[in-house]
């Protein structure tokens, strides 16, 4: 089997490659620059796959990357994934998440409809596209109603819609996936688990510890980057194309029950206190999800839990 991965030097793109080769695939990555490092793929692995570089924006680099890979499924990851950057420059925001998406699929549609090619269409979107619900409406499945806040929200909902329509119009074989917080080795510290794990490994010894927080209620749903992979490859393979599938544990944290619990790993006791300058400004109260139809569909279930991640997290930043 041969894959395409789009965004594959990025935090989750390694953790599929890495699962894939670990499969038996032969995997084609795609990524702004060939890494000569990896947080998470080990160099014989990072020398298994065959990179490509170039934009996924670029139609030519597009075109050229289907033509040598052949892929039996593209697994579209890369795209803007910090919400505050996607606020601050909507527009790179909307040409990489939306527009690339398009021309991707263009790509496919004309193989398809001349009879070279007939990849299954992975396409990752975000829980965040459900925006703000009643917390009597946790966990939303799949027919709960999108109402992006966040430019980066609205830029996810914008593809999948462009996505399911590939399929309605031309059966391109695309299953969209809605996924919410995943966590592990390798993630931006600017994401809130790694850095609460920095930072509070940083305050070991101290007597007075304080942690400063932005919003501390909001309630999310976490699960591990390997979970979530897992679930990517099986829906590729055996998921409804045509569909959209939430990918999460089902399980809701607050971030100061998160906080909380990183502090007992390290080992630590804290204060958590919030500061003002970390708060933002449009946050959506409660977002979990319900993985039924994933977990019917393909028979799919986590397999790591919150403390898991957090002790991945841990032993990442202290070996």
């Amino acid at each position: 089997m041969r894959a395409l991965v789009t965004g594959a030097a990025g935090f989750a793109g390694q953790w599929l490659c890495h699962t894939l080769l670990r499969d038996g695939w032969d995997v084609w990555g795609l990524t702004l620059d060939v890494p000569t490092v990896t947080a998470v793929l080990s160099a014989d692995e990072r020398a298994q796959v065959a990179w490509r570089a170039g934009d996924v924006r670029d139609q030519e680099t597009l075109a050229a990357a289907l033509e040598a890979s052949r892929p039996d499924a593209v697994f579209h990851l890369a795209g803007v994934s910090f919400v505050p950057q996607a606020e601050a420059e909507p527009g790179p925001a909307l040409e990489t998440n939306v527009v690339a998406c398009a021309k991707l699929l263009a790509e496919v549609r004309r193989r398809r409809a001349a009879g070279t090619l007939d990849p299954a269409v992975l396409v990752v979107g975000s829980g965040e596209q459900y925006g703000r619900h009643d917390a009597a409406e946790l966990p939303l499945p799949e027919s709960a109603e999108q109402r992006p806040l966040s430019t980066y929200a609205a830029t996810k909902a914008a593809q999948e819609v462009l996505a399911l329509q590939a399929h309605r119009r031309d059966g391109v074989r695309v299953v969209c996936t809605r996924s919410f917080n995943h966590v592990g080795r390798g993630q931006d510290a600017r994401f809130l688990l790694p850095s609460l794990v920095q930072r509070t490994l940083a305050l070991r010894g101290t007597d007075d510890a304080r942690l400063l927080l932005g919003n501390t209620t909001p309630v999310r749903d976490f699960a591990h980057v390997s979970d979530v992979v897992r679930a990517y490859i099986q829906l590729a393979a055996v998921g409804e194309p045509g569909r959209a599938y939430n990918v999460c544990s089902g399980q809701g944290w607050s971030v100061a029950a998160v906080a909380e619990l990183v502090a007992s790993r390290v080992g630590v006791r804290v204060r958590l206190e919030e500061d003002p300058a970390l708060v933002r400004p449009v946050d959506v109260p409660a977002l979990v999800g319900d993985p039924s139809r994933v977990q019917m569909d393909v028979g799919w279930t986590r397999r790591l839990t919150l403390e898991d991640s957090i002790d991945d997290l841990i032993h990442a930043a202290t070996h």
